[in-house]
């Protein structure tokens, strides 16, 4: 069984928990922390979209058709569908001679509620660009374009850009496509089964890219710069992913994903970072990964202040009145040393 990683309290008294995996690998892939099971096989779910993306830039996607980081950045994203984010993506589409008609992700009421109220009150339904990974689609459709191959089918896990996919997905994670189990993700794109270790290791091999050819070390340096550049692409208003990186992301980025994943490259020390909470609840991932931020000691107290309620925040009622608290377990990450 894996261990007690947050803890929810009502009135001091434990009133529920949430059990998990971390896992944090160095440069030469080593383990220098870890809680539970690190063998754990589970989705990446959207943390995968930083390796999804890969063979778009690697290909000379970025240069065929002018992207910029702002757009890569909306590739690599689980965006709010907040204005700016549809923008973004109509502009990929445009780009390539597509348009919003093309998607296949699933219609789906924008992230931000204040967007999905606003669909409401105009009567308008749902279209898959509001979809939080219409960016991940969009540049999914891109390299069929660049590739010259057909779009309507783009997320048949035969289809030539996602069996590509699978080739860079196979390469990043360390970990052979035949012991992958391939599933749908949320959005209809194939999504692929790996160890918590690997997941990290990913995260590890985006930054460690000295011994790379050129054109995946500049790959590499591409995506983790778009969203350091572009963190609101990343997620949006109120996301973990986007206020951390707002913060950090000059040392530090990291990526949600559905089912209790965030994954977290460390740039500078070339460190990789997973987190899976078993029960897949989303907000304890954002308290591990915080505690992790904090716990590196890149960053002094003070710069993290506006991030310190994703590790420890009041529950309120709907009164408004405190009920209890929810927090990482007392002695988490004690002795982690980053390099």
């Amino acid at each position: 069984m894996n261990p007690i990683l947050v803890e929810v309290y009502r009135n001091q008294v434990l009133e529920s928990f949430h059990r998990g995996v971390v896992c944090v690998v160095d440069k030469n892939g080593n383990v220098v922390y870890s809680e539970g099971d690190i063998q754990q096989v589970c989705y990446p779910r959207s943390a995968m979209k930083l390796i999804q993306v890969m063979p778009l830039l690697e290909l000379g996607g970025q240069e065929k058709f002018d992207f910029t980081l702002e757009e890569i950045a909306v590739m690599c994203g689980s965006h709010n569908a907040e204005p700016e984010h549809l923008s973004v993506v109509n502009s990929i589409l445009q780009k390539i001679g597509l348009d919003k008609e093309n998607l296949k992700c699933g219609p789906q009421y924008p992230t931000s509620k204040r967007d999905a109220d606003e669909l409401i009150r105009k009567s308008e339904k749902p279209h898959h660009i509001h979809n939080n990974c219409s960016g991940k689609h969009a540049g999914m459709l891109a390299l069929c374009q660049l590739l010259g191959v057909d779009v309507e089918d783009y997320l048949n896990a035969q289809h030539p850009i996602q069996t590509l996919i699978l080739q860079y997905v196979e390469e990043m994670y360390e970990y052979p496509k035949e012991k992958m189990i391939a599933a749908l993700d949320g959005c209809s794109a194939p999504i692929y089964s790996i160890p918590v270790y690997n997941q990290a290791l990913a995260f590890k091999n985006l930054v460690n890219t000295e011994s790379y050819p050129p054109k995946r070390k500049a790959t590499c340096n591409t995506i983790v710069k778009a969203m350091a550049v572009y963190p609101f692409m990343v997620a949006g208003s109120m996301r973990y992913c986007t206020d951390m990186m707002k913060v950090c992301g000059s040392r530090i980025i990291g990526k949600t994903g559905a089912e209790g994943i965030f994954c977290l490259s460390l740039i500078q020390e070339k460190m990789g970072i997973c987190v899976k909470i078993d029960d897949g609840k989303m907000l304890p991932q954002y308290n591990v990964a915080q505690a992790f931020v904090e716990a590196t000691g890149i960053f002094s107290e003070e710069a993290l202040l506006s991030l310190e309620t994703y590790k420890q925040a009041d529950l309120n009622n709907f009164n408004k009145f405190v009920t209890g608290e929810i927090k990482v377990r007392e002695g988490l990450f004690n002795g982690l040393k980053i390099n």
